[in-house]
């Protein structure tokens, strides 16, 4: 039988250190996880990036000859990024 202060710590379990480092481990974890799940961390597509581009388009341009010139930069970037992904 251990006795002791020696026998007493390893009595205790882990302590206050002890389980920060567990709940810290677990939040990486944790966080690993949701961005394999969510696919944040992936490339965006060149659809994705067309989308948002005719977005920006539609919210920053209230000309239309601007609008339309907006656009078709957006198709144009949208066509190199699929002749590149090729």
């Amino acid at each position: 039988m251990t006795t002791g202060r020696a026998g007493r710590r390893l009595q205790q379990g882990l302590g206050t250190l002890g389980s920060l480092i567990v709940i810290a481990l677990a939040a990486v974890a944790a966080y690993y996880i949701y961005l394999g799940v969510s696919g944040e961390d992936a490339a965006p597509s060149c659809k994705g990036e067309l989308e948002k581009c005719m977005q920006r388009c539609r919210k920053t341009t209230t000309d239309t000859t601007a609008a339309q010139a907006c656009q078709a930069g957006c198709r144009r970037e949208a066509h190199l990024c699929e002749g590149f992904k090729r």
